[in-house]
Parts: structure tokens; sequence; C-alpha cells
């Protein structure tokens, strides 16, 4: 596969949902590639169903420019496309298409391929490696639970976009002496409801780790009440649930990752509006999540991670992703670090019970109403 001796080929391509940054990584992998390696650049449209039905845009500098800002990706996404397992039109059932993904690599002579996405993507990822395709990874999602890094790009913005909506639920719960419950994404992981949480001074923070006691819940808005606090605000992220309860999610795939999940907020504001006096709001943020503008800090990770995944591929260290120690998440420099593929592959990056910023949280005061916690 590839160009013997001449002018390197590669290939690029977003999976998974969107998240603010994809576009600057695209942008870092092909001006670094054009501009430091001579390379040319072939970007897969909509993920894996680009490269199972060959569609595709030629990436060069003029195509790039002007991205950087821009949130979602210029190269479309899919997150329904698993080619071990994926029903194309006029497919009765899902089927194997990996044979189809090394040809059509091989059809359009690419010394290698940079796969973005979250710990899905880079599952499969880890398998085409298995099967010799010369690729590396770069993790994303808003969720920030990708095993093997300390970070992905997109969360920040995620995280600012729901601050921003619990400053503004806070007037308005106070003047109507509400409980509002905000209801945020992050799947399986608690790291937007934990981050956004304190940063917009939650009252309430209910995550997937701490399965959570409704009496609990009850006597801290009565005990918020009794202090002359006659409003509360919940965080739960969307796969929270209550002690010996499950989350509530669709399933939409064989898969662990492949789950919908939604609708605990929903459930919570029933069961909150049955026992107290209070008027008890839900407001979803959903999608609202994903757009927007990239914050400052995603674009400087999608351009770091981007440049290091061609310098990867340059180095010919081929399976690994694009890993981001905790130097370069408190903004030191030389952080950027080759994490293998099958790391991402154990399983999503869940919040630990004794990290530093829930434990901040707690000694703020911030209620947990949490039963026995989750192992990681």
């Amino acid at each position: 596969m590839g160009h013997l001796g001449g002018t390197k080929r590669i290939g690029v391509l977003t999976g998974g949902g969107d998240a603010p940054g994809l576009n600057a990584v695209i942008r870092a992998v092909t001006k670094t590639a054009v501009l430091e390696y001579g390379w040319s650049v072939l970007g897969f449209q909509d993920g894996f169903e680009g490269v199972i039905h060959d569609r595709w845009v030629e990436l060069t500098l003029d195509s790039v420019r002007g991205i950087l800002p821009r949130g979602g990706t210029m190269l479309g996404a899919s997150n329904r496309c698993n080619p071990f397992a994926y029903a194309a039109p006029g497919d009765p059932e899902p089927r194997d298409y990996s044979a189809t993904v090394l040809e059509r690599l091989a059809q359009h002579g690419l010394d290698g391929l940079v796969v973005i996405g979250g710990d899905g993507t880079m599952t499969v990822a880890h398998r085409l490696h298995g099967l010799g395709v010369p690729l590396v990874g770069v993790p994303k999602t808003i969720d920030n639970d990708v095993r093997g890094t300390e970070v992905t790009f997109g969360f920040d913005t995620a995280v600012n976009t729901v601050t921003d909506a619990i400053d503004k639920l806070h007037t308005t719960a106070e003047s109507h002496h509400r409980v509002m419950i905000v209801e945020v994404m992050g799947r399986t992981a608690g790291w937007i409801a934990l981050h956004a949480g304190l940063a917009g001074g939650a009252d309430v923070i209910l995550i997937p780790e701490l399965p959570f006691s409704l009496d609990q819940i009850r006597a801290t808005i009565r005990r918020r009440q009794q202090l002359g606090r006659h409003f509360t605000i919940i965080v739960v992220a969307e796969g929270a649930a209550p002690a010996g309860g499950e989350a509530i999610y669709e399933q939409i795939g064989p898969l662990p990752y492949q789950r919908r999940y939604g609708g605990i907020g929903e459930w919570l504001r029933a069961q909150l509006a049955e026992t107290i006096p209070q008027e008890v709001r839900c407001v979803v943020l959903g999608h609202l999540q994903r757009g927007g503008s990239p914050t400052a800090r995603d674009r400087m990770l999608g351009s770091v991670m981007g440049a290091a995944a061609v310098d990867l591929i340059a180095a010919g260290t081929w399976g690994y992703m694009v890993g981001v120690s905790s130097d370069l998440a408190g903004h030191r420099p030389h952080a950027v670090i080759p994490v293998p593929l099958a790391e991402p592959s154990r399983g999503p990056r869940l919040v630990p019970v004794n990290h530093a910023v829930l434990r901040a949280a707690r000694e703020m005061g911030i209620a947990f109403c949490d039963g026995a916690p989750k192992a990681e």
C-alpha cells in the first residue's frame, strides 16, 4: 500500500459524533503534511462510510483555509458506520466491510490514514490496524472519556456551553423559587456534568460514577429552603442513575457504546415534583453542547494533536493514537504522547471517585447525593 519512493499520500477521516475542534485537526493534518513533509492529503467524507462508498475530497492549503473557527467537521461524520458490522443501503442486515476498507485504501495508494474519533472509532481503528492498515488515531469527544488521554478536544467548548446555560438558569430559578434540572451529555462518564456543574455553581451534581439517592436530593432541597435559599440547580449527566436502578437509554446497536442516552432529567423532575412543594423544571441541553465555534483551547488542542498525528506517520509509528498527558492539560509544553490503540479499546475513561475536581466540589458544599461509588 502506498507510493514507493514517491511523494507520500495520506488520508484522514472523522468518525463518530461531531465535536468543536474537528476542523482544527483536519487543518493541522493537512498543513503539516503539505508544508512540513511535502505530502498530499485525501479526506474521506462521513467517516468510514466515505471509505466504503468511495466519497472523498482532495485536501489542500486552500481547501482548509478559514475552517479553524468553524464547529463541526468539513468532512462530515457518521456515528453509525462500524466497518466490521455495517448495513449499507440495500443490505438486509449489518455485514463485515473491513475488506472493502483495505481495498479502498490500496486503490487510492495511501501510505497512511489518520482516524479521528472517540473510543468506538479508536476501537475500530485498533481492529483495522490488526489487519495491516497503517494508521494513527486522534481522540475526539466532548465527553472527555477516551482512555489514554487526559483531555480531548471538544470538551472545553462543551463545558463552556453548559456553564453559560447554568448561569442563565440561575437567574430564572432564583426569581421563581424553582428547582431547575439541567441534563447534560457524557454517556457513561460524568466529566461534563462535574466540570460545568462546579464552574456554574450548581447545588447538586449527579454523575454516572456515583449512583444517587432521591431521598438525599430531597433533603438537600429542604436544607437549602431552611437556609433561605428557595431555589436549587441540579446538573445531571445523561448516564446517571439512582442507586439500585439503571440509566435511561435506547440501544441503537449491538455494541456497549451504541447507546443513545437521555431521559434522566425528565424522570428526576417527575420524581421530585411528587414530593416537594417547589415547582420543578427540566432543561435538556442536548446537541447544543456539540455545536458552535470551538474555544481557543480546543483549537489549540486540535492543532497540536493533528500535527502530532502526521509526525507519528512520518516516524512509522503505526497503531497508536495521539494522547495528551496532564502536563499539556495544565498548559505546559511537550506533553503529547503516543498511546497504543489497545488502550482506548479497553472502554471509557470514567471520573475517579477521588478526582481533584470532585473533591473540591464536595468540600465547597456541592451535593452528589451518592450511594456506593462505582469502581473504575
